[in-house]
């Protein structure tokens, strides 16, 4: 990794939203505009101002305009719908990723690529619907967690809202429901997704085309279940499992600066069917595609007065071993506390991330190496949120996953995947209200990566990041908000970076009424 000059950048983003419909039905309209300035010191922008914020922010110097607007769901009618639309478009500052150049262009070289976000890019298109509980979307989305504290979280380790979204078709329960003859007392959710990447172009300028792979025309599904007891009693429990896979387009693996290979990979329904449920022998060897998840947990109390705390853990994996809980203590591992109404401190969170173990360090499997006469198995080395075969689980250079795995996109060498996948750290996070119309957050981490399992760095690497925020509503106008921050970042993932950020926003409600000689 390089390390740049300090400088200062600009970041200017522009926002409108509207929302949704009325049992009434009058069009209930929420519309809002914001405007944003930030300025880095480092090659990139502070961690936790580029983190969980969909890959809109990443670069030290950008100026963006953006307009979205909203139709929101009606969960108390019986069939409702929504759709939303949001665009970007502007200036950002480029940053240089080496590239190879073989011989017959210039020579067989390396050299350098200035790359920067797109002028224009669509940040989110979808529509749904939904009949009683059940809802169907298309399209792309920006997503959190679903169990987890957004604001306050370093990230759900399978979807956390750090990346551009993936668009998807996607079907489930519009929210948790009761199981029949439970009498209330235990509830399910769950979804099922596909979607294709649309990260081409930005895969294709980011390259270094010397070493490892990228797989172009990526497809994507995602499935979820949840079991919870009922939330209105002082004791709630939640489990559950998410699931992600990446399948389909066509691999590219280079060796030395050359291709070593092209593979078309299977996109038909047997492909989709396999990933839906993953068997043997399907595909690739082994199993269709790459395959990955997390067991996940929480315990939520509510105290009296509304007060609650909640401990919970998120057990990531990424082949049979680490699925039979043979990686000891990788995963997420947190507590929580939600106040019932605005205080000092309305919000707290403190969470630790371990990727150390990977079901050990190696991996040996007959299939990936021809020839061999050594026909037995050892499954290790997980390699969390990299593969073989296919792209790193990151759309666009950001982590799908926690950002605490430093992003692809900041292996300014080109280098497709996870270089520092192979980390622990913790995280804590505090948010509240320090007079009326004028609240805070602040966090703080730490973080210690040792390479990957296959690649070990000669010595660990760190960085410590920082953040605060104070937002204050403006009591002369409704609706308009101030947001301030200050992020800093030191240690060598990537970099030493010191940030600002100011930011204006409005919000408002317009209602369209059904004219009243309308039949």
């Amino acid at each position: 990794m390089t390390m740049s000059k300090h400088r200062l950048s600009i970041l200017i983003s522009v926002g409108l939203a509207s929302g949704a419909l009325c049992a009434s039905g009058a069009e209930k309209i929420d519309y809002g505009a914001q405007v944003t300035a930030s300025g880095a010191s480092g090659e990139f922008a502070p961690f936790y101002m580029a983190s969980l914020r969909h890959g809109t922010l990443t670069q030290k110097f950008n100026t963006l305009a953006g307009i979205y607007a909203r139709h929101d769901m009606d969960t108390t009618r019986r069939f409702s719908w929504a759709y939303g639309v949001a665009a970007m478009g502007g200036f950002a500052s480029s940053t240089a990723y080496g590239r190879f150049v073989p011989e017959g262009e210039e020579g067989g070289r390396w050299t350098v690529r200035d790359c920067r976000p797109a002028a224009v890019r669509l940040q989110e298109l979808y529509g749904s619907v939904k009949y009683r509980s059940l809802q169907l979307f298309v399209g792309m989305k920006e997503r959190g967690s679903d169990w987890l504290d957004n604001d306050l979280t370093s990230g759900d380790l399978m979807h956390s809202g750090n990346a551009v979204p993936i668009p998807q078709v996607r079907a489930g329960f519009i929210d948790f429901q009761n199981i029949p003859l439970t009498k209330g007392w235990v509830q399910i959710t769950g979804s099922i997704a596909y979607g294709k990447f649309f990260q081409d172009a930005w895969l294709k300028d980011h390259y270094n085309y010397y070493n490892s792979h990228i797989t172009l025309g990526q497809l994507y599904t995602y499935k979820d279940i949840f079991l919870r007891s009922n939330p209105d009693k002082p004791l709630s429990v939640m489990i559950g499992a998410q699931i992600a896979g990446l399948f389909g387009g066509t691999t590219y693996k280079y060796k030395n600066g050359r291709i070593e290979s092209v593979t078309h990979n299977g996109e038909g329904l047997k492909q989709f069917w396999d990933m839906f449920i993953p068997t043997e022998g399907s595909g690739d060897m082994f199993y269709e595609g790459q395959t990955l998840g997390s067991w996940n947990f929480m315990a939520r109390y509510r105290l009296p007065g509304g007060h609650k705390l909640k401990g919970y853990f998120q057990w990531l994996w990424e082949d049979g071993s680490s699925m039979g809980r043979c990686n000891k203590w990788d995963g997420l591992w947190g507590v929580e506390y939600d106040a019932p109404a605005p205080w000092w401190v309305d919000g707290a969170v403190a969470e630790y991330v371990d990727f150390r173990d990977m079901s050990g360090p190696v991996h040996w499997a007959p299939g990936l190496n021809p020839g061999t006469t050594v026909t037995g198995e050892a499954t290790g080395g997980d390699d969390y949120y990299n593969n073989y075969f296919y792209n790193a689980y990151a759309n666009c250079g950001m982590a799908l996953g926690t950002p605490m795995a430093m992003s692809p996109i900041y292996n300014t060498d080109g280098y497709p995947l996870f270089l520092l996948n192979r980390f622990h750290g913790f995280h804590v996070a505090v948010k509240g209200q320090l007079a009326k119309g004028l609240r805070y957050r602040v966090k703080f981490g730490y973080r210690r990566a040792f390479g990957t399992p296959l690649l070990p760095l000669p010595e660990p690497v760190h960085s410590y990041m920082a953040m605060c925020e104070g937002v204050y509503a403006l009591p002369s106008v409704e609706g308009l908000k101030i947001t301030a921050q200050l992020g800093l970042d030191r240690g060598k993932m990537p970099g030493n970076s010191f940030g600002a950020l100011v930011s204006v926003s409005y919000d408002g409600v317009f209602d369209i009424k059904p004219s009243a000689n309308r039949k």
